[in-house]
């Protein structure tokens, strides 16, 4: 649960940078958001969850190597 909180409000803060910055535009981050929202409903989701545990362990065992 920890991880996926912290990943919501990592993506959370991606978006309102770019959003910010001028890269993303209102409607294009609300699409992101509603996709994400209705991709987490579907059969998809567990590959998705997997996925990003993977891609997390890679980045933390990349930086335990790195200090």
């Amino acid at each position: 649960m920890v991880l996926s909180v912290s990943g919501v409000v990592a993506a959370g803060i991606v978006v309102i940078i770019l959003y910010r910055n001028g890269y993303v535009r209102f409607w294009s981050s609300l699409a992101c958001i509603l996709f994400g929202f209705f991709l987490a409903g579907t059969a998809a989701a567990p590959s998705v969850t997997h996925f990003l545990t993977g891609c997390g362990s890679v980045f933390s065992s990349i930086c335990r190597t790195l200090s």
